[in-house]
């Protein structure tokens, strides 16, 4: 299962990927010469206009090859010969494809789990709440005459002080009910014993996704700065044999828990990639700007050179990390 869940990972959100820079690329009159899923030798091939559209032996990776990526070409339909904002945007086409895969996933997530609302589900026995007199199917309206809209908002209020009465009102049969209760701490945080009545909203759902998509994003470039400051060490960065280790450990808890790898994952992958160093999409953007303001002192064959010179050192990187996993998990 850890090899399956695996590879069907890699194969998505490389596909995903790839599939960004193949809809833009296209929607903009580049010339695509072949979209393939895996890499090796191809074992179909099928032929759509211009485009040889391939499955590879092996189902890990992927890619869109367009005419005049990496060379100087003359035709007008060439990579090398659209303008600047046309080539940046099949470039970020492709981080950004696998964000939006990042949010769906983790909307997908909450959705199946449901979101908290203001309705009261279960009132905790002896708790300052049911002490009070709150019951369960109580709406909660107001908390220190602070209108409450969201669950976020009920914590908030909540914990707002330390153990200070707090006044909630709530809606029960359409009767405005007000009480005074005064929290409790509990592993730190104040609490009255009141658990919320979840649903399962796609429009909530989209937007605790999205939500959490932003700030798990946040922590990464937090710590991917610290890399970079020596905050963090090189020796905590994982490569795939990491990655299928943590699929592993991921899927004995359940597909839940591998789904969200997979948006961490997917995140990681949008995020690094737009990193500005030569072969990635971020460097490829960055030396499209530099072109752009120096005209033509950089030619096309020599930004495929220095992306050749990026791509050999992120395979030495690769090699690196995997001797770390293998100490890691071995």
């Amino acid at each position: 299962m850890t090899i399956l869940y695996s590879v069907i990972i890699f194969s998505i959100l490389i596909f995903v990927h790839e599939l960004g820079h193949f809809a833009v690329a296209k929607a903009t009159g580049i010339k695509v010469e072949e979209f393939a899923l895996g890499m090796g030798p191809a074992i179909l091939k099928k032929t759509r206009g211009e485009t040889q559209y391939s499955l590879r032996i092996f189902p890990v990776g992927g890619f869109c090859a367009m005419e005049g990526e990496d060379e100087d070409s003359e035709d007008e339909r060439a990579f090398n010969n659209k303008p600047f904002f046309v080539k940046a945007g099949v470039l970020v086409a492709g981080s950004a494809m696998n964000l939006l895969l990042a949010v769906l996933i983790l909307s997908c997530i909450v959705l199946y789990f449901g979101t908290p609302t203001t309705t009261l589900d279960k009132i905790n026995l002896d708790s300052p709440a049911a002490v009070a007199g709150i019951s369960e199917g109580d709406r909660v309206s107001y908390i220190n005459n602070v209108k409450i809209n969201e669950w976020e908002d009920v914590s908030s209020a909540i914990n707002s002080g330390d153990s200070k009465a707090i006044k909630i009102e709530v809606i029960r049969d359409g009767e405005v009910i007000v009480k005074d209760i005064t929290p409790v701490e509990e592993d730190g945080r104040m609490i009255i014993g009141i658990t919320p009545t979840f649903q399962k909203n796609p429009v909530y759902a989209v937007k605790y996704g999205a939500l959490a998509t932003w700030e798990m994003g946040g922590k990464m470039v937090d710590v991917i700065g610290q890399l970079f400051t020596g905050e963090v060490s090189t020796k905590e960065l994982m490569g795939p044999l990491g990655i299928v280790n943590a699929v592993g450990d991921s899927a004995q808890y359940g597909f839940i828990y591998v789904a969200q790898l997979a948006a961490l994952i997917s995140l990681n992958l949008a995020i690094v990639n737009m990193l500005p160093i030569p072969a990635l999409d971020g460097g490829r953007i960055l030396l499209l700007f530099i072109r752009k303001m120096t005209g033509k002192i950089i030619s096309d064959e020599v930004e495929g050179k220095i992306h050749l010179v990026g791509f050999a050192l992120l395979i030495g990187l690769m090699v690196y990390v995997t001797y770390q996993d293998v100490l890691r998990i071995f």
